[in-house]
């Protein structure tokens, strides 16, 4: 408690804790979603088994809506990315050097929870497990990496998306969508292929607008830019802020409700923004103009309730709390669903694990328990593995290097991302039911571990001189 204390009491005056608060909201919405419509039962050789309850719950596909809150998470995630790049360079670093430091964050509880899984999976091989069912078991487990293979591919292009921010502003998220909206014919009229650029081009629109966002705020600005009071308002800046106001937020949710409503109940977009088997298409896999929809709508409800969640924030508990979560929100994400693995695996091997029919009474009242006995398996391993995250420092700012070795080391950040990208994107590709003696396939474990070793070995130093 004395920590958290110090750090609130340490919070610069500009900082938007709002930003904060809207991602530990996001990722504690992705949790309680994911435990929550879960279906366990049995499948026929007698063991445990889960799916999603939500194709057995048309009437809950609209609560997706709000429910589907990834692209809140991209919305911060730009802002935050866009305002510790401009913090950097304030300082005199390179984005060679910030790729490198947001590294960090992102590989290390990545890393301890493969290392993890595959450890216990080649401890349960050894001991006679079936390879296809130790893959499932793990599989399951690393559901939520299909997330971070996305964001760990936006995070590298953040310099490059930023300068085309700061020259075309809110015009490049018009383009993307533009794109989205191409993929989206091609899913629907053919040909198909056209909708794979949407994984990158959907995540990358709500990323730019958390670009606009930053560069909405005021007065102090960390990149040099004046904007106070007198002070003349630099060119192009008009175009690259996102209005904040509370009309601009009632014009954004009443226009992405209506575009969606239009989309889904007219159109020819599933209603539910999450992956039910048997809709036409999936609105989250890859993002379709139906998701862009709902996150402007998301973004509209956010601006209409920034300005009282701002001043609840300047409270000292509140920001306090905000502080604690987000200083394991990686942690509490990469885990939920281990969490859910260990539960479920404790409470069969007692014989006491409940199957009630998804839909009927005992499955509604099962949920409670359900939850709370999850966040207290989750609780645990957070306490164990929390601190790899919440450790985690940024180096101190290196002096110059010559031309060669700057130029290595970018091209090493960007092979160590690519590592990360196609470790995690390997082990999404391969079915659930392989028979993986380690959980995961050998070579997205091998590729995985090869792009953190780099990033570690660049961020202990190497190569800033020479």
């Amino acid at each position: 408690m004395r920590r958290l204390r110090q750090l609130a009491e340490r919070t610069p005056a500009t900082r938007e804790r709002y930003v904060d608060l809207l991602r530990a909201l996001a990722i504690t919405m992705v949790v309680i979603g994911h435990w929550g419509v879960t279906v366990i039962g049995y499948d026929r050789s007698g063991r445990p088994a889960g799916h999603s309850a939500l194709g057995d719950l048309p009437w809950a596909w609209p609560l997706t809506w709000v429910a589907q809150v990834i692209p809140v998470f991209f919305l911060v995630g730009g802002y935050a990315n866009a305002a510790s790049l401009a913090a950097r360079r304030a300082r005199g670093g390179t984005a060679t050097g910030w790729l490198i430091d947001r590294s960090a964050r992102l590989a290390r509880p990545t890393t301890a929870l493969l290392v993890v899984l595959a450890t216990g999976a080649a401890v349960a091989t050894l001991r006679g497990a079936d390879p296809t069912q130790v893959r499932t078991v793990v599989w399951f487990a690393t559901i939520p990496l299909w997330f971070l293979v996305a964001y760990l591919i936006v995070v590298p292009l953040t310099p490059p998306m930023y300068a085309l921010h700061r020259r075309f502003g809110l015009a490049v998220p018009l383009v993307l969508v533009a794109l989205v909206v191409l993929g989206d014919l091609g899913r629907l009229l053919g040909p198909a292929g056209l909708a794979g650029g949407n994984y990158l081009f959907g995540w990358l629109a709500v990323h730019q607008v958390g670009f606009a966002w930053y560069d909405s705020r005021a007065p102090a600005r960390s990149d040099g830019e004046a904007t106070g009071p007198g002070a003349p308002e630099p060119r192009g800046l008009r175009r690259r802020r996102l209005p904040l106001s509370r009309r601009a937020g009632a014009a954004l949710l009443g226009g992405g409700l209506a575009a969606l409503l239009l989309l889904t109940v007219v159109g020819p977009y599933p209603v539910v923004l999450l992956n039910v088997p048997g809709e036409r298409l999936d609105n989250a896999a890859p993002p379709s103009l139906a998701l862009l929809a709902a996150a402007t709508a998301q973004l509209g409800l956010i601006l209409l309730l920034r300005e009282p969640a701002q001043r609840w924030l300047r409270r000292p508990r509140p920001w306090q709390a905000v502080i604690a979560v987000n200083a394991v929100v990686l942690t509490v994400f990469l885990w939920h669903l281990t969490a859910a693995v260990l539960l479920v695996g404790l409470l069969d091997a007692l014989g006491v694990l409940p199957t009630p029919p998804v839909g009927t009474a005992a499955w509604y009242a099962w949920r409670i328990p359900w939850l709370l006995a999850l966040a207290v398996v989750l609780a645990a391993l957070v306490a164990v593995f929390g601190p790899i995250e919440a450790r985690t420092r940024r180096p101190p700012d290196t002096g110059p290097a010559r031309e060669g070795a700057r130029r290595l080391r970018t091209a090493l950040a960007v092979l160590g991302y690519a590592g990360l990208v196609t470790g995690l994107l390997l082990n999404s590709l391969v079915r659930k039911a392989a028979p993986e003696p380690l959980g995961l396939p050998a070579p997205a474990l091998v590729a995985y571990l090869a792009g953190a070793g780099v990033l570690r070995l660049l961020r202990s130093g190497w190569g800033t001189r020479g």
